[in-house]
């Protein structure tokens, strides 16, 4: 079964094992997932994550992140869809929460949270917002 939206389908993932309070989430593995998955770790909304060989495409599991039993992550949002792209240059950048959030930017350059994207002056399309 091909899947039309694959990035959506890994936020739904996390969203879903954040509220259920799993441990961890496992998905099909793909170099674009695994670049927003390593930002999510960078900037410290989960706690880690590791590609597992399944000989197909391969597995990315997921560990989540809670701070006092409340998930590090309150809203995972997809902001640029297949049926509505979002493309902003970075002056038009979104500032989520003031700063306090990160969207998720994929550039020319490679995919990079907002605030590296305006320091880089580089646009592109808005992925998702997480906080």
């Amino acid at each position: 079964m091909s899947m039309t939206d694959p990035i959506a389908d890994l936020l739904t993932r996390i969203r879903n094992g954040l509220q259920a309070q799993h441990e961890a989430v496992e998905l099909p593995s793909s170099k674009l997932k695994i670049a927003i998955v390593k930002l999510l770790k960078e900037e410290g909304y989960i706690e880690d994550y590791m590609v597992l060989d399944d000989r197909l495409s391969g597995v990315i599991r997921i560990d989540l992140k809670y701070v006092n039993k409340t998930p590090a992550i309150q809203v995972i949002e997809r902001v640029s869809r297949p049926g509505r792209r979002i493309y902003l240059g970075s002056d038009e950048l979104p500032r989520v929460l003031g700063g306090m959030g990160v969207a998720i930017v994929s550039t020319s350059r490679g995919i990079m949270t907002d605030r590296e994207a305006r320091k880089q002056r580089v646009g592109g399309e808005v992925l998702c917002r997480v906080y």
